[in-house]
């Protein structure tokens, strides 16, 4: 399945061989989920290593490793949409981090709407009753 079809596209095709991929990029990691401050949505999951919370906290910006790239990835860099911290929270067995942001820019996703637009988030599909996506209202 290309890209544009994954990303926009009503077929489900869930990648359950993801966190291979993460264990193989060669980085100790642990998910670093994103989430509105003020709305409560969940906007991202990526993985942080690190350097990554390091540079989060130096940033102040949410910063993730990319395990497709083995590199650093300072959500916004390229394009302009950054997730400002407002605070970082672990879990119970300390294996995974909660940014908790405010958004700046047009969208956190990489994936656009119709307009040309960033979408807010990453999760703006539903799987329907048919295993079917069906898109989010905005």
């Amino acid at each position: 399945m290309d890209h544009h079809e994954l990303e926009n596209g009503t077929e489900l095709s869930l990648d359950f061989k993801k966190l291979a991929k993460v264990a193989a990029c060669g980085e100790d990691l642990i998910p670093a989920v994103a989430q509105d401050a003020n709305t409560g949505e969940v906007l991202i999951v990526g993985y942080a290593n690190e350097l990554a919370l390091h540079t989060t906290f130096e940033q102040g910006m949410a910063t993730f490793w990319s395990s497709s790239r083995n590199e650093l990835w300072i959500k916004g860099k390229t394009s302009g949409d950054y997730l400002e911290i407002v605070e970082v929270r672990v879990n119970c067995e300390q294996n995974s981090v909660l940014y908790r942001v405010h958004p700046k820019g047009q969208g956190a996703c990489h994936v656009k709407d119709e307009q040309g637009v960033a979408r807010k988030g990453c999760y703006y599909r539903v799987i329907g009753e048919d295993k079917k996506l069906i898109l989010k209202p905005s």
